[in-house]
């Protein structure tokens, strides 16, 4: 038997595992990172890909509207990156004046002062302030038209007028448009909820009973609907430049891409994809996932990330053990509402159909997963919590290991997933 180390909130757990049964630890591709955050960002706004400088696209008058995330990525670090844009900006004549910062909330609630400050960080917070986008104000949206698939392109009103519109962020694999960044600070970033929710809802397929659709997934592009219907949104707004950042292991920016929209976008899909994306021969009968630990695992809405990763390891009928501490409970009323208010996953997706959100959804997938595998979580939630979703919810890894040898026996081929929530298993073909 061997120990393995595993965060779990702002501690860490032993796993004591035969050394035998490891088929191996998914973790990260290193990587050569020699240069400094701000090196990064400098090497990218002075080599965009397929598109001029930044400071060669505005003009002296020119009124510019920056889209950068909300609070629930502040993980980003924007403030570390904002202010050479702005730079760049005022290199190509625009001033101060003509510069406005729009939250792209999507269908998050708006956001305090402080926390204002938080995304622009210490050198722009007293230069500018952030306006957060409302997806409910029809008032301040403008319909642009219909994407080939149906989805009403409201974009808010204070962005399209603007001369040029400029998109921050980061990427990262997503659960339902493949990879976050790009094309996704416009929808769902600056949409209108009915935009919004028409989109998502191509997460399900078409009949009912048919379940999730397995095209919209994470590190998919290629037939996923949810991905093609944001490009299509993002090209009735055109935008004129993009700056996203990639982020290592540790939060820190490793990578960064800028330039044409769409082209900086796939390159940095790429980058992340060599990061994050970890070839695997087989898969596995037990996965055993931890998202990395405080605040990665703070509540079960953050579950899903590492849910999802760990799903693509582990055999169907398989063990999935996921350590997530979700010391602030499930962290969002309508996934708590979707897992203990049906009994079973046909009523669970009728009811998603009838009012579809984001976060019912993901609450939805986690009981489709339980569904098909024996999921124990390792979690500060009572049991009774998830119960109805077939999630067995367990105080400690040791207790966590006594269920699955009990239940699948013990000669189980593992994996274990240290950073659950960013490393993205991909099956050799």
């Amino acid at each position: 038997m061997k120990e393995y180390k595993m965060k779990y909130g702002k501690e860490k757990v032993n796993l004591c595992l035969n050394e035998e049964n490891l088929m191996g630890v998914i973790e990260s591709n290193k990587i050569d990172n020699k240069k400094s955050e701000e090196e990064v960002i400098l090497n990218a706004l002075e080599n965009p890909i397929d598109s001029p400088k930044l400071c060669d696209i505005v003009n002296e008058g020119e009124k510019i509207c920056i889209v950068i995330s909300d609070i629930t990525r502040a993980w980003q670090k924007m403030g570390a990156y904002l202010h050479y844009i702005v730079d760049e900006l005022n290199k190509g004549g625009v001033s101060d004046e003509d510069i406005v910062f729009l939250s792209a909330t999507g269908s998050h609630r708006k956001q305090s002062k402080e926390e204002h400050d938080i995304l622009l960080g210490e050198k722009l917070a007293d230069r500018f302030e952030v306006i957060d986008h409302d997806c409910l104000d029809k008032e301040n949206l403008v319909y642009l038209g219909k994407t080939s698939f149906g989805t009403p392109v409201e974009i808010n009103r204070i962005a399209m007028g603007c001369d040029h519109i400029i998109l921050t962020g980061a990427i990262v694999f997503h659960l339902l448009a493949g990879w976050g960044g790009g094309k996704k600070s416009i929808l769902p970033g600056i949409s209108s909820y009915d935009s919004i929710m028409k989109n998502h809802s191509m997460s399900l397929n078409p009949e009912m009973g048919s379940g999730s659709n397995p095209e919209a997934r994470s590190g998919k592009v290629k037939n996923n609907p949810i991905h093609e219907d944001m490009l299509e949104a993002a090209e009735f707004v055109k935008p004129s430049f993009l700056f996203n950042v990639i982020m290592d292991s540790k939060g820190n920016i490793t990578r960064a891409v800028a330039g044409n929209y769409i082209k900086a976008h796939e390159e940095g899909c790429r980058i992340v994809d060599e990061i994050d994306g970890v070839s695997i021969n087989e898969k596995a009968d037990m996965v055993i996932a931890t998202a990395g630990g405080y605040p990665k695992d703070i509540n079960f809405y953050q579950t899903i990330k590492t849910v999802i990763n760990a799903k693509e390891a582990v055999k169907k009928d398989g063990v999935m053990i996921i350590l997530s501490e979700c010391s602030d409970g499930f962290g969002n009323d309508p996934i708590r509402e979707i897992i203990q208010n049906y009994s079973s996953l046909e009523d669970r997706e009728r009811a998603l159909r009838e009012n579809y959100s984001i976060a019912k959804y993901i609450g939805y997938y986690v009981t489709e997963v339980a569904e098909n595998h024996l999921f124990i979580l390792v979690s500060k939630l009572a049991p009774k919590a998830v119960s109805m979703a077939n999630i067995n919810v367990v105080k400690t890894a040791d207790e966590a290991l006594k269920m699955a040898y009990k239940v699948k026996g013990k000669n189980l081929k593992t994996y274990l997933m240290p950073q659950g929530a960013n490393t993205f298993p991909k099956l050799r073909e």
